[in-house]
C-alpha cells in the first residue's frame, strides 16, 4: 500500500482547506488522518471503514469530514472553521485487514510522508 498525501497549505484562522491522499495498493479495511504538531505526540484526527463508518476526534467534531471516493482511490479530510491548534503535519494512514478503525496509530500499517497544514490567528 502506498500513499501520498496532498492539499495541505497556510491559511488563517477560521479558513478552510481540503486534504487528499491517494491510494494504491491493496484497498484496506480502515483509513485515517493522523496529525503532529511540532513538540507533541502524533494524534488521531478521523477514520473511516470501508463501508463508510466514521470515528472522529472531539477536538475535530462538526469541522472535519473525513471521505473516501473509491473509483478514484482517494482519501479526503475537508477542515473547516480552521483554528492556530490545527497546525500540523497531517499524515495518511491504512489498515489493510479487519479490526475497528480506532484513532490509534499503533494499529495503521501504513503511512504517507505527510503534509503541513499552519493555521495563523
Amino acid at each position: 500500500v502506498q500513499l501520498v498525501e496532498s492539499g495541505g497549505g497556510s491559511v488563517q484562522a477560521g479558513g478552510s482547506l481540503r486534504l487528499s491522499c491517494a491510494v494504491s495498493g491493496y484497498t484496506s479495511n480502515c483509513m485515517g488522518w493522523f496529525r503532529q504538531a511540532p513538540g507533541k505526540e502524533r494524534e488521531g484526527v478521523a477514520t473511516i471503514e470501508s463501508e463508510g463508518a466514521t470515528r472522529y476526534a472531539n477536538s475535530v467534531k462538526g469541522r472535519f469530514t473525513i471521505s473516501q471516493d473509491n473509483a478514484k482511490n482517494t482519501l479526503y479530510l475537508q477542515m473547516n472553521s480552521l483554528k492556530p491548534e490545527d497546525t500540523a503535519m497531517y499524515y495518511c494512514a491504512a489498515r489493510p485487514y479487519g479490526g475497528n478503525c480506532y484513532l490509534l496509530q499503533l494499529i495503521y500499517n501504513y503511512w504517507g510522508q505527510g503534509t503541513q497544514v499552519t493555521v495563523s490567528s
